[in-house]
This record gives structure tokens, C-alpha cells and sequence, in this order.
């Protein structure tokens, strides 16, 4: 890989770019012969799209921000021939978990990808009519809290304190989702679903909130988008299934984090990457 090919895309609002953090990314970088020509700053920067890096001759786009941003970068560059390699730049990383092993740290990753101990690899999504989710997929009126989650990070705290009143209610008195195809789990809905893609195909986990201890703890799971430390259970591991709105109402989303929504019964299923990924974990 040539350092001449490759492009770097961050993200301030992103978890884990500080101004430190990108230093000490950009100096990783070069300890390991794998500098960049271009850095694009989004959103201040528009993402690159598939033909910007062939017209660029660009073979790597390197992408440290969070799950989020890495979506629509990889939404941004499908069908393209070059590789995408994904590190720890947010809060959760949970994709960057999924190829370079949980809690490993950028260095550690590019030291792997210098001495050629990587494979790509195309991994599965999580895919609905809104998109595609790399990370994980969460269905219900629990996704109020992403709302809450932004006004904590731009310190808005008026806004936090009209958001937190607002998702409270809504994850308490919005009309629940249940499994509709397979007809497996509560029938009287929950508040929030989750579908986390795998090789092995869809984890479909739903959460209940039937107390006040239960609802704090998943309140403040959902805010830290920790959602498995919120009491839960498992309704399957599926290649395809539908979701209804219990009152025929539409399905508020979030995708790896960002907010969609869809008509009030959707079917979810499994996809392949629409790009490479650059994998070095083991256990991939």
C-alpha cells in the first residue's frame, strides 16, 4: 500500500477526535510508512464518494470517526475498488470492534495493517428500506434518547433537561414494537428492539422496561448507546424478519446511531458491505 493512495476522513463531533487524539493519530501514521495526502474534516468537508477517490487514484481511505460518519462514508463510496480502513474515532467503535477486536487501539491496528497482517472482507449488515446499519439497528420509541445523547454532547443543557422530559415519555407511552414475522417474543411490544449484524446473521434483542429501576438503567444504556447493559432479552438470531408498530403507527429508528424511520411494519434482513473492509482480528 502506498502512502501516496491513501485519504483520511475525521470528525470532530466524533468521540474520539480531540485535537490530541488526531495528532497522535497523524504521528501513528507516519511511524508506520502509511501517511495520507489528503485529510477531509467532516462535516465541515463533504465525504468523498466513490468516483473522487478513482478519479484521485485513491487505494485506502482510512476512516477514524464514529459509527455514525462510517456509514455514510461507506454509503458514500459503495461499489468502489479500494479498501476502507476503519478505526476506533467515536464513542462505541463498534464496528472497528467487529474487525480489529474489541477496546483495540489505533496503533495496534496500524501496526497490523503495516506489516500485512489484514484481509478484506465484506461484513454483514443489518439492511431496511432506510438503510444499512454496520454497527447495530435500533427500532421503538426508546430511540427517543439519541436526542438526549446530542444535546449532552453539544452541552446544551436546556436542551437536555426538554429532551430528557420528552424521550421519558415517549419511551413510556409511545406505542411499542413487537415481532411480527417470525410472531416470537412479547406480543404486547417493547419499547426498544435491537438488531446487531454478524456473520451468523441478525441478534435480535428486545428490551422491557416493566419498572422505575428498569427504565433508569435503560434510559442511561441507550444515552451511552451501551443498550445490552439494559435489562433485555433474546428473541432470536434471524436472516430475515418483519417489526410492527403495535398501534399501526410509523417505526422510529436509529442506524449505526442516526436517526430514520419507516412505515409502521418493515422487514429488516441481512446484506454484504457494499466495499472491503480491512479486517485483522483473528477471531473476524
Amino acid at each position: 500500500m502506498s502512502p501516496s493512495a491513501s485519504w483520511l476522513v475525521v470528525n470532530e463531533r466524533s468521540g474520539s477526535n480531540s485535537e490530541a487524539a488526531l495528532r497522535e493519530l497523524e504521528a501513528s501514521l507516519a511511524r508506520h510508512g502509511l501517511g495520507v495526502t489528503r485529510t477531509i474534516e467532516f462535516p465541515a468537508q463533504e465525504l468523498p464518494t466513490r468516483s473522487d477517490l478513482e478519479a484521485a487514484g485513491v487505494s485506502q481511505l482510512i476512516v477514524f470517526t464514529g459509527d455514525g460518519t462510517l456509514n455514510a462514508v461507506i454509503d458514500a463510496v459503495s461499489g468502489w475498488a479500494g479498501a476502507v480502513l476503519v478505526l476506533p474515532g467515536g464513542t462505541m467503535n463498534l464496528l472497528s470492534g467487529r474487525l480489529h477486536g474489541e477496546d483495540t487501539p489505533c496503533d495496534a491496528i496500524l501496526e497490523r495493517i503495516a506489516r500485512g497482517a489484514f484481509r478484506p472482507v465484506r461484513p454483514a449488515m443489518a439492511a431496511c428500506a432506510a438503510g444499512r446499519a454496520h454497527a447495530g439497528l435500533l427500532v421503538g420509541p426508546g430511540t427517543a434518547w439519541a436526542g438526549v445523547r446530542e444535546a449532552m454532547r453539544d452541552f446544551d443543557v436546556a436542551g437536555l433537561a426538554q429532551g430528557a422530559g420528552e424521550a421519558l415519555a415517549e419511551t413510556t407511552g409511545g406505542s411499542r414494537v413487537r415481532m411480527a414475522d417470525p410472531a416470537i417474543g412479547d406480543q404486547n411490544g417493547y419499547p426498544l428492539i435491537e438488531l446487531t449484524p454478524s456473520h451468523r446473521g441478525l441478534q435480535v434483542d428486545g428490551f422491557l422496561l416493566e419498572n422505575a429501576a428498569e427504565f433508569l438503567q435503560q434510559s442511561f444504556a441507550v444515552l451511552r448507546r451501551r443498550f445490552r447493559e439494559g435489562p433485555h432479552e433474546r428473541l432470536g438470531l434471524l436472516d430475515c424478519l418483519t417489526i410492527e408498530n403495535c398501534a399501526a403507527e410509523p417505526l422510529q429508528l436509529l442506524i449505526d446511531g442516526e436517526p430514520a424511520s419507516l412505515g409502521p411494519r418493515a422487514e429488516f434482513s441481512v446484506a454484504e458491505c457494499p466495499v472491503d473492509l480491512l479486517a485483522t482480528a483473528h477471531g473476524y
